[in-house]
């Protein structure tokens, strides 16, 4: 969340202000380690099928590079495609 898109924080106490940034923080970072520990678990169900070697086979490693590029291109899109509904939201209810 960008903290400068907030317009109303400009109105809040300084103290509450910091209270806001800080809340808003927690919250990028909680949503950053939710985002992480899917990826790994979901790579990892669906690349790693044996446990016979303590490093993953060719198959595996290139299976679990190509789901987190798949993962990460789709956050991103999903992420862009958020923020442009949230503009027009926005840009609608300014008018």
């Amino acid at each position: 969340m960008d903290k400068g898109r907030l317009g109303d924080m400009g109105t809040l106490a300084p103290e509450d202000q910091a209270r806001m940034s800080t809340v808003i923080d927690q919250l990028q970072i909680r949503d950053s380690l939710r985002t992480y520990n899917t990826l790994v678990e979901k790579c990892f169900t669906d690349c790693v099928d044996t446990f016979w070697r303590k490093t993953l086979h060719k198959h595996e490693e290139a299976c679990v590079k190509r789901c987190a590029e798949k993962f990460m291109k789709h956050s991103m899109r999903a992420g862009l495609r958020f923020a442009e509904l949230n503009q027009g939201a926005a840009a609608t209810s300014d008018k």
